[in-house]
């Protein structure tokens, strides 16, 4: 009897489910609800933005156009201008990449971020943002401490430069019913529907387009700030370097601060007026020591009144010298070349030359080429220079040797556009485009030592249907056979590692290299 009184009636049954339906559709209800006051506050910032962008725009023509008309006086101004722009573009476009991959991700490759199909995906932006192989949660938030810091430097008044701090955080957050504060990117984008995502990131554009346009409004103030702030006038001597080499000349700029270019003032020295008008003062020196002279500037005022502004400088002669650099790090880098300047003040670059040890030196029109060939073995650079008919040691340099950094291995391919580009992993690549792939590059290709390594083998580790590894062995620096075959059965969304990859560099040296995961779009 107990077992027939807790079993439930098909009519009850029905009742029952009809509840749970029920309670499903008011979510469902309130879900769209929210979900639509999301897309109109997207739609609105997206106005604002498009507001603040022109406001923008009109601040920096109006710089241009200023500029154009005083390239002395808004040049500098401009340049900071540019740069801050180009900051803002850099950050906008990052934002957009991401607004794009997370609504592709939520409605495929056709999607568009303005008419989102799935707007209540959970999972789009946590996959996009805080997936381990991308880091593009972190990512972005390393740009935008970075922007944050940058613009601040341009923000003299410190409310407003907190408000722009405060609206660029990206501090940990504590949430109401949690143990430990989580990070900003968790926050943001962990378990929050696509149109949030969105949403959230329009306004950090917003937020962005605001930052730009407090720090041009700055750069625009700054044009005539010294107009309506001089209230002193001074006398400065500006020499073009106050050690002299003997032989040579001492030269130096005497001015007066904020002076006008039409009403020049009149510079005396030991009580003799310069024989220029724009104070520049020239002597022969024959002997080494250090020298002193003073003067004043006369300045005559539009009532007719003159006044005096005293001035004291002094300049030392020294022995003549040479100066030896490394243009990469002050360090040589065995198996390249490294690019070394070499230079004597007051001496024809024909007239000097220069020898090195653990290796060679050559001369490259007026550069120097230093080939070290011994890693951890000092190479010590002497200068000599052919003064009077006779060579003079001027100089002695010692560099460590080092050897090359490890490069960097690649995937080369062809983009859509024709143009040769370099896949290194940690993001989504075409299963065409590496079906197409010869093999693995490395290389150094920082900008500064631009060199490229040779790969002797590597191994692809493939991951079955029972998490088993399966690794393959490359056919030297190319795709083997197997390893092909292995791409073909790939499926998108899938990855695979190439690791265990071997290279060698102009200096001899065998390195192993960092591995890299790709994965499959």
């Amino acid at each position: 009897m107990g077992a027939n009184n807790n079993r439930l009636s098909p009519r009850q049954k029905m009742i029952n489910l009809m509840y749970i339906v029920l309670t499903a559709m008011l979510a469902l209800n309130v879900s769209s609800d929210v979900l639509d006051g999301f897309t109109q506050v997207s739609d609105g910032l997206t106005r604002t933005n498009e507001t603040v962008t022109d406001r923008n725009e009109a601040m920096y023509s109006q710089l241009e156009a200023f500029t154009a008309l005083n390239p002395d006086k808004g040049g500098m101004w401009l340049d900071k201008a540019t740069q801050v722009r180009a900051a803002t573009a850099r950050m906008l476009s990052l934002v957009d990449s991401l607004k794009m991959e997370i609504v592709r991700k939520a409605d495929g490759a056709d999607a568009d971020p303005d008419n989102i199909e799935n707007r209540e995906d959970l999972e789009a932006a946590a996959v996009v943002m805080l997936a381990p192989g991308s880091k593009n949660g972190e990512r972005l938030r390393f740009s935008i401490d970075s922007y944050r810091e940058y613009i601040g430097t341009f923000i003299p008044d410190s409310l407003k430069r907190q408000n722009i701090e405060n609206m660029l955080s990206t501090a940990s957050i504590h949430r109401a019913g949690t143990l430990a504060p989580q990070l900003w990117e968790e926050a943001k984008f962990d378990q929050q529907p696509v149109v949030a995502a969105v949403t959230l990131l329009t306004k950090l554009q917003s937020d962005i387009l605001y930052a730009e346009g407090e720090a041009l409004a700055v750069l625009y103030s700054q044009v005539d700030a010294g107009d309506v702030r001089v209230n002193e006038l001074n006398a400065y001597v500006m020499p073009q370097s106050r050690m002299v080499m003997r032989g040579g000349k001492y030269s130096a700029n005497i001015v007066l601060a904020a002076v006008d270019t039409t009403a020049r003032p009149v510079v005396y020295i030991g009580g003799k007026p310069l024989d220029n008008d724009r104070g520049i003062y020239e002597i022969s020196t024959a002997s080494t020591g250090t020298f002193t002279y003073n003067g004043y500037l006369e300045v005559t005022h539009g009532d007719g009144t003159s006044t005096r502004h005293p001035f004291e400088s002094s300049y030392t002669v020294i022995e003549p010298m040479a100066t030896v650099s490394a243009t990469m790090m002050n360090v040589l880098y065995a198996g390249i070349d490294n690019p070394v300047g070499i230079s004597v003040p007051g001496v024809a670059m024909s007239d000097i030359s220069a020898t090195m040890t653990n290796g060679t030196l050559t001369r490259a029109g007026d550069h120097w080429v230093a080939r070290p060939t011994t890693v951890g073995k000092e190479a010590v650079v002497t200068v000599t220079a052919n003064m009077d008919g006779r060579s003079v040691q001027m100089a002695q340099t010692t560099f460590r040797v080092r050897k090359l950094p490890d490069p960097t291995p690649f995937i080369s391919y062809t983009d859509a556009n024709g143009n040769v580009d370099h896949y290194r992993g940690g993001k989504p690549f075409s299963k065409s485009i590496l079906l197409k792939a010869t093999g693995l590059e490395a290389a150094i290709d920082d900008g500064l030592l631009d060199t490229r390594f040779k790969v002797l083998s590597f191994e692809t580790v493939f991951f079955d249907s029972m998490g088993n590894a399966i690794p393959e062995v490359s056919d030297g620096a190319n795709f083997s056979q197997r390893q092909r075959q292995s791409f073909q059965r790939l499926q998108r969304g899938k990855r695979f590692y190439i690791s265990r990859v071997k290279a060698i560099g102009p200096d001899g040296i065998t390195r192993d290299l960092s591995p890299m995961e790709v994965i499959i779009n």
